[in-house]
């Protein structure tokens, strides 16, 4: 091979590569089918070079581009791993998991509905075998995801409808290429009509060992990067490593899907790796990766579609007839999925309702592309398959995604627009037309001041406030008259309340830049904001509220961490989720006070005073929700929030140093040499700050009695007989553990966690160490007061004979009995019970 060819024609690729997407744009299709159209017309014109006889001087470049040795495996195991791969990394793992039913099942579903639909409707229309059939179905069911994800982002759709179908369309390309190799190794043995219950059944175990192997790979390269801290050039390197393993020890050493190896080790590497990589590392590598995909997925659909013209070369009309029955089933069984399966899942509570009108753009605008092209490459270069289904498999595939890419592709715009998808809601309209309004505003002060600093001429500048004091004038006429017949007031609440939650993501963004946040912390804060804003388009100030509540709640995987706590005695889990979550709320608590500046100097100007005085209810209650579950947990674990608010302000103040040397640096006050060498000694202070305070919440029952102030004056004898009579209870946050009006029959003492004890309307919280329950149990009266879990608590309780054993043994335990408010109530018959007269 000609090396000057070959730079210059990867060198030629690189121009229009770097070319593609500008002129997409202006053309209005599509990036990916402009990139497709511009490798078909490439290979059309090297054929057209060597057959004409015009001229001969552009044959050996045509003879090379004819000549590339593009290969099955090319797409499948170098492109396809970079694009899956890159694309897990920016998902949002944790909204993806609060939809991973819909995703799932559309993926799994909608591949095989597809796959049998085209492979049957072939069977009944031609006379090719049932397998063959199968198998083109299963190679053209696979959607393109960047297809896919562009025209969602063009849509403007909601956002978790966006995050179905960009999971089901990254999804489905594992399940198509599992069914692909299933059906293709029953063409090679020669079977014309497999078990399809039985190719369906191996499902399982090819995503089992795809998983295991991406899982492994991915947690040992983010294990070996976490060795490298300091060197960023290697951690970027072993991650590009992490997809190419994953996918050749998914399909070779344990017979998998490849796909499903990548995907898994790339939403590991999303989930465990911003809390191991220092974050400005972590932006840089997906940066790197972002490039390398954006590379990646230009050649893919440049070099597929330069066999187009090559493996169309022998259609005939029978073919071309073949083709649209693919391409009516294949609609046919996207639609079952849009509109069968979809609002079924929506009944179920499983996906959220999708209007017909995005349906319908999701069905045109299924896309096909390199994916459907590299698996029937692979038929057409396998030496087991015989050359009629070679060739069938070749034409069939290929003429259908040059439908899908030349037909809907380019009328996929039109469709959008016919559907009305491209225009902006009246709600969006209102909100558009409120912030030019305002932001017209803002503009007119800051350019008198700043004409004003400049000593422009009065009457020049007068000339101009003039002009612009009238389209500030227009844009607030706009906005009021836009306000008053469209947004009635709860949808002046809802626009409100979204600014607030954007104002909010910006702020968590902010700090994450100024390294006041790492970079799983913040990822954590943005996924609640994100519900917010959800909850609020889609149910107002009730979602609002409601997304507020969740936030603060304690989900299933802490309830996991909290049972292998206090079950299995593994508290790594539960310490990282505790400290996390400790963390999180002190930022979230110095976020929110910044809220309220927000709301009245900006939301105030575009809703009224009515709507901000309203915002701030809602953002006091918020507050005092963040603070509440702050005070519960500094109950659970006394001292530990003020190690991390030291290191806040240790983190806060190097900032503030950070940017004090860089201004003095701009202003030339400083050179370069000094600057580098005051940068390097706080990123030596700052990497001390990223390490958290250590969290110790593991449970041992004899420290954990020697530490109890109740039980100092115990003996090593008496520690043992409580040791054997105290009884370990566990509860979740929110559980009633003392109901009113019961039998009083034990006593609590509390080991970890907080409690929230409501004595006739008097509520008081009980933290480590402390105890409730004692009166009922002494008095053998139903009990007065209801005591609540305000965290994951573990108790110690003890029963009423060995309660007042321990009376009799304990002189700090009857002191404290005695100084309960509780026990003024009672005291005249309690001072008569033998356990507390002893003193």
């Amino acid at each position: 091979m000609d090396i000057t060819l070959l730079t210059t024609v990867t060198a030629a690729l690189f121009v229009l590569i770097g070319m593609a997407e500008p002129l997409a744009t202006r053309l209005a299709v599509p990036y990916s089918v402009f990139l497709a159209v511009m490798g078909i017309l490439i290979g059309v014109g090297a054929i057209f070079l060597l057959q004409t006889e015009l001229t001969d001087a552009f044959n050996p470049l045509a003879e090379f581009i004819l000549g590339l040795p593009i290969r099955s495996d090319v797409f499948l195991y170098i492109f396809l791993p970079t694009l899956i791969f890159q694309s897990t990394l920016e998902m949002n793992i944790r909204r993806m998991l609060d939809d991973w039913v819909p995703i799932l099942t559309l993926a799994v579903v909608a591949v095989i509905v597809a796959t049998l639909t085209i492979g049957y409707a072939l069977a009944w229309v031609s006379t090719l075998p049932l397998v063959v059939c199968l198998l083109v179905g299963s190679i053209v069911s696979t959607t393109d995801p960047s297809a896919v994800v562009s025209i969602f982002r063009s849509l403007t759709t909601p956002l978790r409808l966006a995050r179905i179908i960009e999971g089901e369309s990254l999804l489905n390309d594992a399940a198509a290429i599992a069914l692909f190799g299933l059906f293709l190794s029953y063409v090679i043995a020669g079977l014309p009509a497999p078990n399809v219950g039985q190719a369906i059944g191996d499902f399982p175990a090819l995503f089992a060992g795809g998983m295991l192997a991406g899982w492994g790979i991915a947690r040992i390269a983010v294990w070996i990067m976490s060795m490298f801290g300091r060197f960023e050039l290697a951690q970027t390197s072993i991650s590009v490593a992490v997809p190419y393993l994953a996918y050749v020890v998914s399909e070779h050493v344990l017979g998998a899907s490849g796909v499903i190896g990548v995907v898994v080790a790339g939403l590991t590497m999303n989930i465990i790796g911003p809390a191991r990589i220092s974050p400005v590392y972590w932006q840089r590598l997906k940066a790197v990766w972002g490039l390398l995909a954006h590379w990646a997925g230009a050649m893919i659909f440049v070099l597929a579609a330069l066999l187009i013209p090559r493996l169309l070369d022998n259609i005939d009309l029978l073919d071309v007839a073949l083709i649209m029955v693919v391409v009516v089933a294949a609609l046919v069984a996207r639609a079952a999925i849009l509109f069968g399966v979809l609002p079924l899942l929506t009944l179920l509570r499983l996906s959220p309702a999708v209007e017909p009108r995005y349906r319908v753009a999701i069905l045109w605008g299924g896309l096909r592309g390199a994916v459907t092209l590299a698996l029937a490459l692979a038929v057409t270069e396998s030496r087991l398959v015989d050359v009629e289904t070679k060739r069938q498999v070749g034409i069939l595939a290929t003429g259908f995604t040059l439908w899908t890419l030349v037909v809907q592709g380019t009328t996929l715009r039109w469709v959008i627009g016919k559907l009305g998808l491209d225009k902006l809601s009246p709600l969006d309209r209102a909100l558009s037309n409120q912030v030019i309004a305002v932001a017209l505003q803002e503009v007119r002060e800051d350019v008198a001041k700043t004409t004003e600093n400049y000593g422009l001429p009065r009457e020049t500048v007068r000339s101009e406030a003039k002009k612009f004091a009238r389209r500030v004038d227009d844009a607030v006429e706009r906005a009021e008259a836009e306000d008053n017949a469209q947004i009635l007031d709860r949808d002046r609440i809802t626009l409100g309340l979204i600014a607030l939650a954007g104002y909010e993501r910006e702020q968590i963004l902010e700090r994450f830049r100024e390294r006041v946040i790492g970079a799983y912390l913040s990822e954590q804060m943005l996924f609640d904001a994100d519900r917010l804003i959800e909850g609020t388009r889609s149910d107002g100030r009730t979602g609002y509220r409601r997304a507020a509540r969740r936030s603060l709640r304690y989900g299933n995987a802490f309830r996991l961490a909290a049972f292998l706590r206090n079950r299995l005695g593994i508290a790594g889990p539960m310490a990282r989720m505790t400290a996390d979550r400790f963390e999180m709320l002190l930022a979230k608590r110095l976020i929110l006070k910044e809220l309220g500046g927000f709301i009245d100097s900006r939301i105030r100007r575009i809703h009224g005073r009515r709507v901000a005085e309203l915002l701030h209810e809602l953002l006091a209650r918020r507050t005092e929700g963040v603070v509440s579950a702050i005070e519960a947990m500094r109950l659970q674990y006394p001292g530990y929030a003020e190690k991390l608010e030291r290191r806040f302000i240790r983190r806060t103040a190097l900032r503030f140093e950070e940017s004090e040397y860089n201004a003095m640096r701009d202003d030339g006050l400083i050179g370069d040499e000094v600057h580098s060498a005051l940068m390097k000694e706080i990123a030596e202070r700052r990497q001390k700050t990223e390490s958290r305070p250590h969290l110790d919440v593991a449970i041992r029952r004899d420290q954990l009695l020697r530490q109890f102030p109740l039980f100092a004056d115990l003996d090593e004898t008496e520690l043992r007989w409580l040791m054997r009579q105290l009884k370990t209870r566990y509860v979740n946050a929110g559980k009633v553990i003392i109901r009113k009006d019961t039998p009083a029959r034990s006593v609590f003492f509390v080991s970890s966690g907080a409690v929230e004890q409501d004595i006739a309307g008097q509520v008081s919280r009980l933290g480590r160490g402390e105890i409730f329950g004692q009166i009922g149990v002494l008095t053998r009266k139903p009990r007065r007061a209801q005591v609540t879990a305000l965290t994951p608590t573990s108790l110690l309780e003890l029963d009423e004979k060995g309660f007042r054993r321990l009376l009799r043994k304990s002189p700090s335990l009857r002191k404290v009995v005695r100084e309960s408010s509780a026990f003024k109530k009672h005291s005249e018959d309690l001072l008569k019970l033998p356990e507390l007269a002893l003193d």
